[in-house]
This record gives structure tokens, C-alpha cells and sequence, in this order.
């Protein structure tokens, strides 16, 4: 196939010459390919075409032939052929026009259709005839599998490396590698210092909202790599603390694969990269980097990441305390979408997350029960301010002034590499030619700039110095004594009546910044308390439910109640076992009534034998039931004259009134009764008119 296939209708439409390279770096180094392309106008014009009907479409240089999606000279061209302007397509082969058959045989259909030749470095081809399309799909099929051939032999090659932890990876701040290829930690010492005082501040604080209100607060700048791979000290922010936390090279661990491509929702879109969920990463080498951390603290950080919910995120006002009878209220978080708890009081104080309901019209998130976790928050409260706590508020004011110093260090690093900044500026400046004023203007504005920045560090470092230099590590012991008496007052203010519940929430707020809470059962929640200072408790608070079949264990307390009733126990022997047991009653959290035995007992229908539940009988003696009936008189009016004080009589430490049985007793109490005498005192077995 040649020239021959060359007509007159070919010559009258444009000739256009296609220039693709794949990869800017062979833009860049394969000049001589470039020229091989560009040099296509020459056999356009052997072939009969003008100067001027010639067109270069290079706008798809440094783009890979695997897709047309982002090719728009190869789009430009398709167009072109399909208006009916382009006679001749020349490239070097089919490779530079498409390196897939989705894109190839459109192409070759458009070009069939409307008699446009394909020509490369081996011939020209028409499109229409069935041989020219045969040589031309085989070659397009030949394109594309080069393609995956060359893709599969260099991700084996790569990921070879990667298992091996060879793989020159681009390394975060505070990791350098040498001409050798050693990776070693930075020799910047203020470097080194700023990472372990963010992980260090990261455990306590346990946010990274936190640490970076720290760091703003202090002032104190990030190491971070620019897009060359430089180093660069950048304002704290609490992305740039997630992605230092979440980097497993500061734990010596080499990884490969923590991304994935998602596939866009867009047709034609390139897929987007992904971080892979957790630590499921690809390929993951550890103790190939020098360590800021170890592994074990790594994992744990990873965890309190994935701990931290979304409620850090919707901070919200807490409001003032209000006199309801929740004491949380204001302070609750969802431990289930994050979002502000609000109070209901309908059937009883709730916990309830209705903002997506209120938002999106979905179903409440969560409704829990307020009084049982008021009482399990409440005691942890009195606990924290117990005396017996003074000794560990001692230890965590230490840590706390230890990690003041810390930070405190961290800016004295910080001006000194200030101060040799302006330094530096200075030298520079001075080595300029005075004359030069298009350099010595910039210079002069980079030292005016560098002595700002070192003056502001100083004065804040100085200002914050000042009233700390001579602060003790303890409690001092005036604070102590105060503390001590407050921790054995509280619990008594607490429960007195007097105390007003918004008081009591006041109190809370002093030490309790938020409450987070999550249903894990039907009867059981999951409490985060959230101290002020970022100290975590962990509670589990039993919470109760509308009915015994909702109990967890309702089967098992059934069967064991009805069990113990054939074995003849009473109610109240059984709901003693059972609570020993570890049951409980829907309404209770800690014990099982005896009304919960009998009416489970009652309706499986199962009887005791009946027994004396009161006082045991005594010898001569009447009670009052006894002597009521004896004598025939109502109970009620044996009762009036004992509260009179007309009728003196025993009176056993329980409370049951005996009545000697006697005749010379039953005579005055019928003397008594018919208005003969004013009181009798049986005590002594006589009586008073």
C-alpha cells in the first residue's frame, strides 16, 4: 500500500500530522523522536499536499495514548475527520494515535466512512477497504497489548522493590536520605523535637484539634514538604497533624499501597485515589526507617484516631444549666453520628439525637435514659474531687508543667533558627552590590521581613516566660487544704435538698467538658466522660427497659424463677438469689423486686405455700386483730383510743400493740367501750375510771 491510494478528493482536504509523546520526561529527552514526527509535513507535501493544507496537531504532548479522555488533540482530530476536512492522517505508527481499541476502531469507522487515509512510518492505509482495515486493526491490537506488557513489566519490577522496602518513596519531614540511598532521621535538632513534641502532645491531649490549638497557641510552626520535596515550617493546622499521626514512616514501617483508585462517578473521569480504610495497606515493611515513635504507639494513635467520632467536629455551645431534672443536659454528645444531644422530658428525663430528624426527616439516632446515667456521671464526678484524687491532680500538674517546658523549648528552638534566618538575610544583603538596586531592594525587604518574624517569636516566648519562672511542680499546700476540705464537703452539698440542680450542674461543668454516650445493648450504654485538661473515663451504665422480655437475660431469670418457685422459696428469697446472680429488674439497674418474681410467678401460674410473713404469735397475748374479733368490736376503734392514749398496753420494738389475754383485760376493755371509765392501762392489768 503507497502513494497509489492517493486521490484527488484526498488532496482537497487537509493533511494532518499527529505528535504524541507519552510522558513529559521523553518530551524533554527524546528529541529525536520529536523530530522523526514533526518531519511527517515533509511526506505530506511528497505526497501532492500544499504548505498550507498541512496541520500539526501536537497539543497531546506528555499525555499516555491509554485513553482519549483527556487527549483534546486527539478529540480535535476525530472532529475534524467526522465534519469531512481531513484527507490523510500521518503519524509515526498507530501507537501515537491511541493506545486502545475503544479509541482505535471509532477512528478507523469515522475514517471509513468518510474516506480519510491513515498513513505511518510503514505505508498508507485506507480505512474502507477490508485490507486496509485488517492491517490496521491488527496493529491497533498489537498497540494495546505492548501497552500491557510495558505496564505489567514495570509494576512487577516496582512492587519487587516495594516488598524488599526499596522503593525510593518520597519521605515526610524528619527523614532525609543520603547520596547512598540510607534513610536517616534529619540532622535538624529542631526538627527531631517538633515531631516528638506533637506525638507526645497527641497522646495527652488525645485530639488533633488539640495538639493544633497547642501549637497556634504557642505559635509553633510544622515541618512540612513542599511539592519538590524541600523542607518548609508551616502554620499548624489539624490536617497537617492527622497526616504526621497517620504516617507510618515516623514509625520505621516502609508502605506501599496506602491509596487506591476509585473509580469516578462521572463517565470519562479519571479514577480519583483513595486512602484504603484503617491500616490495610498493600505492602508493609516494618524497621526499615529510623523510629519516632515505636509500632505498639503508632497503633495506639491510629486507634484513638478512629476513636475520635465525629461529635469533635460539631462542637457546639454548651448553654447555661437550666433547673431540669437531667444533669447532663447541654453537655451530651451521640457517640453514634456526633451530633449535640438534646433533653426530653415526655414520659420521663432522656438523652435524645434528633438532629438528622430535625436536618433530613430520618429517624431519631438514639434515646437513652437520663437518671441512670446522671447517677453513674455524678459519682465519677465526686470520685475525681475525693481527697484520695489529690495526690494524682499533684502528679498530673507535674505532666502538665513537664509538657509547659516542653513546649517552651520548642520556641526557644524555633527563635534561634529565627535569628539565623535575619542573620543570614543580613550577610546576603550586605554581600549585594549597593548600586544593584533591582537586588538589594528585595534582599533588604526578605531581612526586614525575617527581623519581624524573630521580633514577634521573642516577645511572645519572653511574654510567656515571665510569669512561669519560678511556678512549683505540686499543689501548693494552701490549694491542697482548700481542695481537701471542698473534696470532704462535696458529697454532703450534693445531697442536700437545699442544693438547686442547676448548681449541681455547674458543679459538673467545673471539671466535665462533654459526655459521650452510645447505646451498645438494649439495656446497657456505653459513657465517655471528657474531663476538662482532655482525660478520658469510660463507663457502662445499665439502663432500663419497658419490660422483662426486653432484659437480656429475660429467658434465663424466667426459667430460674420458675424453678426456685417449685423448689418452694418465696418472692422475696427468689429476687435475693437473682440479684446475687447478677439480674435485674427492667425498672432497676443493680437488684430484682419481688413484685418482678411474683408477677412473672403469676402469670406462669405457680403458687407458694402461704406463711406468716409478720410477727410471730406470743403466749397470752392478743393482737389487735385477735382482740377485735374476740370481743367483737372494729380494729378501727382499738386504734383511735391506742393513738388517744385511752388504751396503755405493750408495745413490742416493731410496732405490733399486745393486749393481755385475761378476763379482768377483756372486762375493762368492754367498760371502756361502753363510756363505764375514761382509760385503762393494761400494762399493770388494772384499770382507770
Amino acid at each position: 500500500m503507497g502513494s497509489e491510494l492517493v486521490k484527488p478528493d484526498h488532496l482537497d482536504r487537509k493533511a494532518v500530522v499527529y505528535v504524541r509523546q507519552s510522558t513529559p520526561h521523553q518530551v524533554i529527552n527524546n528529541q529525536e523522536s520529536l523530530k522523526l514526527q514533526y518531519a511527517l509535513s515533509q511526506r505530506a507535501r511528497e505526497l501532492g499536499w500544499r504548505e498550507v493544507d498541512i496541520d500539526v496537531i501536537d497539543s497531546d504532548l506528555g499525555q499516555s495514548g491509554a485513553a482519549a479522555a483527556h487527549r483534546k488533540g486527539f478529540k480535535d482530530l476525530v472532529a475534524r475527520v467526522t465534519l469531512g476536512e481531513v484527507g490523510l492522517i500521518l503519524s509515526m505508527d498507530v501507537t501515537r494515535l491511541a493506545r486502545n481499541c475503544s479509541d482505535w476502531y471509532p477512528l478507523l469507522d469515522v475514517c471509513g466512512h468518510r474516506r480519510c487515509l491513515i498513513a505511518d512510518r510503514d505505508g498508507i492505509y485506507d480505512p474502507g477497504t477490508p485490507n486496509g482495515r485488517l492491517l490496521l486493526g491488527l496493529k491497533g491490537t498489537i498497540s494495546e497489548l505492548e501497552l500491557h506488557t510495558i505496564k505489567s513489566r514495570m509494576t512487577a519490577g516496582l512492587l519487587a522493590r516495594a516488598e524488599r522496602g526499596d522503593l525510593a518513596l518520597q519521605l515526610p519531614a524528619g527523614l532525609v536520605r543520603d547520596p547512598s540511598g540510607v534513610v536517616t532521621k534529619d540532622p535538624n535538632l529542631e526538627v527531631q523535637g517538633r515531631l516528638l513534641l506533637l506525638f507526645e502532645t497527641f497522646l495527652k491531649v488525645r485530639t488533633a484539634a488539640q495538639v493544633m490549638r497547642a501549637f497556634v497557641g504557642r505559635g509553633l510552626a510544622l515541618p512540612r514538604r513542599d511539592r519538590h520535596g524541600d523542607l518548609r515550617w508551616q502554620p499548624a493546622t489539624v490536617s497537617a497533624v492527622t497526616a504526621i499521626l497517620k504516617n507510618p514512616a515516623y514509625a520505621g514501617a516502609f508502605v506501599y499501597g496506602r491509596t487506591w483508585q476509585k473509580p469516578s462517578q462521572i463517565p470519562g473521569e479519571r479514577p480519583q485515589k483513595a486512602p484504603r480504610r484503617g491500616t490495610d495497606w498493600r505492602i508493609v515493611v516494618r524497621e526499615k526507617y529510623p523510629t519516632y515513635i515505636d509500632w505498639e504507639t503508632f497503633e495506639k494513635i491510629q486507634a484513638m484516631l478512629r476513636d475520635n467520632r465525629a461529635e469533635y467536629q460539631h462542637i457546639k455551645s454548651r448553654g447555661i444549666p437550666r433547673d431540669g431534672a437531667a444533669l447532663l443536659h447541654g453537655i451530651t454528645y451521640c457517640g453514634e453520628c456526633g451530633h449535640k444531644m438534646a433533653v426530653r422530658y415526655k414520659g420521663g428525663s432522656q438523652y435524645v439525637c434528633n438532629y438528622l430528624k430535625i436536618q433530613r426527616g430520618a429517624p431519631e439516632c438514639q434515646n437513652l435514659r437520663a437518671a441512670p446515667i446522671d447517677a453513674q456521671v455524678a459519682a465519677a464526678f465526686l470520685e475525681a474531687v475525693a481527697p484520695a484524687e489529690i495526690d494524682a491532680l499533684s502528679k498530673a500538674r507535674k505532666t502538665h508543667l513537664q509538657s509547659e517546658r516542653a513546649l517552651c523549648y520548642a520556641e526557644e528552638q524555633q527563635v534561634e533558627r529565627l535569628r539565623y534566618q535575619a542573620a543570614l538575610a543580613e550577610r546576603q544583603f550586605n554581600r549585594a552590590d549597593p548600586d544593584n538596586r533591582l537586588v538589594t531592594g528585595e534582599l533588604e525587604r526578605r531581612w526586614e521581613a525575617a527581623l519581624s518574624e524573630l521580633r514577634r517569636a521573642e516577645e511572645a516566648l519572653t511574654q510567656r516566660k515571665m510569669p512561669k519562672a519560678n511556678e512549683p511542680l505540686g499543689v501548693p499546700h494552701d490549694v491542697r487544704a482548700k481542695v481537701i476540705a471542698l473534696g470532704n464537703r462535696l458529697p454532703a452539698l450534693w445531697e442536700n435538698p437545699a442544693t438547686r440542680r442547676d448548681h449541681r450542674k455547674a458543679l459538673l461543668r467545673c471539671l466535665i467538658e462533654k459526655v459521650v454516650m452510645r447505646r451498645c445493648a438494649r439495656d446497657k450504654a456505653e459513657v465517655r466522660i471528657v474531663w476538662r485538661g482532655g482525660a478520658t473515663t469510660e463507663l457502662l451504665v445499665t439502663l432500663p427497659v419497658n419490660a422483662v422480655a426486653a432484659l437480656p437475660r429475660h429467658r434465663e431469670m424466667v426459667e430460674r424463677i420458675c424453678t426456685l418457685t417449685r423448689e418452694g422459696m418465696h418472692d422475696d428469697e427468689i429476687a435475693r438469689i437473682l440479684t446475687q446472680e447478677g439480674h435485674h429488674s427492667p425498672w432497676e439497674a443493680d437488684k430484682v423486686l419481688p413484685i418482678t418474681v411474683q408477677r412473672i410467678r403469676l402469670k406462669r401460674r405457680l403458687k407458694v405455700q402461704h406463711r406468716q410473713t409478720r410477727w410471730p404469735a406470743v403466749a397470752d397475748h392478743l393482737t389487735v386483730t385477735q382482740l377485735a374479733t374476740r370481743l367483737g368490736i372494729p380494729t378501727k376503734w382499738i386504734y383511735v383510743q391506742l393513738k388517744r392514749g385511752s388504751i396503755l398496753t405493750l408495745r413490742e420494738p416493731s410496732g405490733r400493740f399486745l393486749f393481755p389475754d385475761n378476763a379482768t383485760s377483756l372486762q375493762a376493755i368492754r367498760s371502756l367501750r361502753h363510756h363505764r371509765v375514761a382509760k385503762i392501762d393494761l400494762r399493770e392489768d388494772h384499770h382507770e375510771k
